[in-house]
């Protein structure tokens, strides 16, 4: 998504023979990509505000230190930034809570049998987890993640718009093994929603068995 971004403001620039400065000077294409990577940041942090509180939490803390455990405070600092107590956090199944450190919850540890019908405190980061699993899984595939996805409601484009935020940190931090899990979540998104449609329009064409008075 990036490069959505970056193509078209270079295009701009190689486009003229010169773009200036405030000052008049010629602008260094150094200059222009620093501009623009600016605007790019600017854009990434009005996406995360749209993001319940526990996702904000969860990706922060993941551009920072990915899976990996660190001290309790530092949950703290972030989840004071957003508003949110760290008992919510950890009750969400977002984090776990390892007695003086903290960590996000891996994949592999994440609930079996988890539906979003069924998660009374339903966030956007737990329907890209659970989906990612379950679509990995060797008793999930796409089918199995497609009712996931079903079950989302208006999350569903939240957590695909979460999957490409993802994928696009994992690349900048070289986390390959990560990169590819969201990128090939983000790409399997729209055939996901289409077994959701389908499934969805299943239940729908259902007879109705009447009940004899």
């Amino acid at each position: 998504m990036q490069q959505s971004v970056i193509g078209p403001g270079m295009g701009v620039f190689s486009r003229h023979a010169k773009v200036l400065e405030d000052d008049d000077s010629a602008m260094a294409v150094k200059t222009a990509l620093s501009l623009i990577n600016r605007v790019w940041e600017e854009i990434d942090q009005e996406l995360d505000a749209a993001f319940d509180a526990e996702t904000q939490v969860a990706l922060a803390w993941f551009a920072t230190f990915g899976f990996d455990a660190r001290a309790s405070g530092e949950l703290i600092t972030l989840a004071n930034a957003k508003n949110i107590g760290t008992n919510a956090l950890f009750e969400s199944g977002v984090f776990k809570d390892l007695k003086g450190k903290t960590a996000l919850t891996p994949r592999d540890e994440l609930p079996r049998g988890w539906t979003p019908a069924s998660d009374k405190s339903l966030t956007v980061w737990e329907c890209a987890q659970h989906t990612a699993r379950v679509l990995n899984a060797e008793d999930g595939g796409s089918t199995a993640a497609g009712r996931l996805v079903a079950e989302m409601g208006p999350k569903a484009a939240e957590a695909r718009a979460l999957a490409y935020r993802l994928f696009e940190i994992a690349t900048q931090k070289g986390w390959a093994a990560e990169a590819l899990i969201y990128n090939e979540l983000a790409q399997e998104w729209p055939k996901l929603e289409d077994l959701a449609s389908n499934a969805a329009a299943a239940v729908s064409s259902e007879p109705v068995q009447g009940t004899l008075l």
